[in-house]
């Protein structure tokens, strides 16, 4: 199915601000070559979406990230009949980081993600194409925080403080990619969790190492609803779209793997596994 590509801003009347969205869509249209600074993508700029209704994914960047390095699990979800919305965390992005660490990111995100899918619901573009009861949210590192605290999870702070976030019951689904879990070290903080969730780690991630995993797999209230893969000599930024060979120089560290890692040919194979679990756990688009 040919994709369609879009951005649009969400206020956060909270905070006073806006920040960016990417959305990626089934269509009718045929795609053209776009770029977004040195990524192209065959995508339909700014086509309405296909006819019918259909699922949604939200994707939470990591700390410091940006939404476009997701793009390859973005097209092919949209391509298999999901709509997926990248979201730019104010304050923790690659252009603007200044809340990196803080206790205000770390209840910022969550809401970022009820934002996107409020304003999604109030517009008329999306709104008639969005099955509000199959949704979705991936997460890649931070991200993943972000996804267990909008599915129940109680975060707390390194000074034992608990983070005051809300949990979105529109949820019904989450796929965690090396995850960052430390926020919920405390006893029972993702007791609450009761969704199906994948976790795809990295086996040689020494950034968020496996008992960031082994934290959900044993916290959540039904440890058996988490399918677990751990992806072979994947590095903790393997889960990005890759880079151009251009920025793939030291120095770059996202855009690097351990030896021997074929980051395009696992980019062609791990959206498809994300797809089936979706699939399976959403109903099939």
């Amino acid at each position: 199915m040919p994709v369609g590509f879009q951005t649009f801003n969400v206020s956060d009347a909270a905070q006073h601000l806006t920040f960016p969205a990417l959305s990626f869509y089934p269509t009718t249209q045929e795609p053209q070559p776009h770029s977004i600074g040195p990524y192209t993508m065959q995508v339909a700029l700014d086509a309405p979406l296909a006819p019918g209704v259909f699922p949604l994914v939200l994707i939470s960047h990591g700390s410091g990230g940006a939404p476009i390095l997701y793009r390859t699990i973005a097209m092919a979800l949209a391509a298999h009949g999901y709509v997926v919305v990248l979201l730019e965390h104010a304050g923790n992005n690659r252009l603007d980081n200044r809340l990196k660490g803080t206790w205000q990111n770390l209840q910022n995100r969550p809401r970022h993600v009820s934002l996107t899918i409020d304003h999604l619901a109030q517009n008329p573009a999306y709104s008639p194409h969005l099955d509000f009861t199959r949704i979705a949210v991936i997460g890649h590192s931070l991200g993943a925080y972000t996804a267990l605290a909008l599915a129940g999870g109680q975060p707390w702070t390194q000074e034992q403080e608990a983070v005051p976030v809300e949990a979105d019951h529109r949820i019904s689904a989450l796929v965690l990619l090396a995850p960052a879990t430390a926020y919920y070290l405390p006893e029972g903080a993702l007791s609450a969790i009761n969704l199906p969730i994948l976790i795809l780690t990295g086996e040689h991630d020494d950034i968020t190492p496996q008992w960031h995993a082994d934290l959900v797999i044993n916290g959540v209230q039904q440890p058996a609803c988490v399918s677990w893969h751990e992806v072979k000599n994947a590095g903790h930024f393997s889960f990005l779209s890759p880079f151009p060979q251009a920025m793939q120089r030291p120095g770059l560290a996202p855009a690097l793997d351990p030896a021997g890692f074929d980051r395009v040919a696992f980019h062609q194979v791990m959206p498809l596994q994300i797809a089936a679990f979706l699939d399976r756990e959403l109903g099939q688009p």
